[in-house]
């Protein structure tokens, strides 16, 4: 690990390389994840259509202003930000999203599974930091205020009436995608 070349002045050295090896996968995610939502955007069809589509496009917004709130926080700490597609694709843990051009409620379906994901790895970053750095740690939690009201906005689709979700716990995204579809033509 390269060391930053300064930091800001609470943290040592070490500790702003390790913050920005976790900002890192979080820029790489959420990068990853406005790609995906545009994809999703650009792939809606249905009866449903307008109302997803132009859903996500206000969280393409958020999202890659969370994008360049990490990748400047990064720089902050003295690294230099990797924002590539080779780099992102290189360095993800994740597979690539699996649904092409499909109904709204298969994509929300799929997409309920990617939000999952990305709360939870995100909750983990802020609490990894939690002790280190406070401004990473309320920059992380001020994302996850955003990130969890779209998910609520994507599952409000897939609830019944009572509160069931129509994917169940699927944890892949075709499973949600093919449950989410099956409940919206029964």
């Amino acid at each position: 690990m390269v060391l930053p070349k300064y930091t800001v002045p609470s943290l040592t050295l070490q500790q702003g390389a390790d913050v920005a090896a976790v900002l890192q996968q979080r820029l790489d995610a959420l990068n990853d994840l406005a790609l995906t939502l545009k994809h999703i955007h650009w792939n809606v069809v249905g009866p449903h259509f307008i109302a997803v589509h132009e859903m996500l496009d206000p969280q393409v917004d958020a999202v890659r202003l969370m994008v360049d709130a990490i990748a400047e926080r990064i720089a902050t700490l003295g690294v230099a930000p990797v924002g590539t597609p080779g780099e992102l694709v290189k360095n993800r843990t994740w597979e690539d999203y699996s649904i092409g051009r499909d109904s709204a409620i298969a994509h929300l379906g799929a997409l309920d599974v990617v939000y999952v994901g990305v709360i939870e790895d995100h909750r983990k970053a802020a609490k990894d930091v939690e002790e280190i750095d406070d401004v990473t740690n309320d920059l992380l939690v001020g994302h996850l205020h955003e990130l969890e009201l779209f998910h609520w906005f994507v599952r409000a689709h897939l609830e019944s009436a009572g509160g069931v979700l129509t994917t169940g716990n699927a944890q892949s995204e075709k499973t949600a995608a093919r449950k989410a579809s099956a409940k919206d033509t029964a």
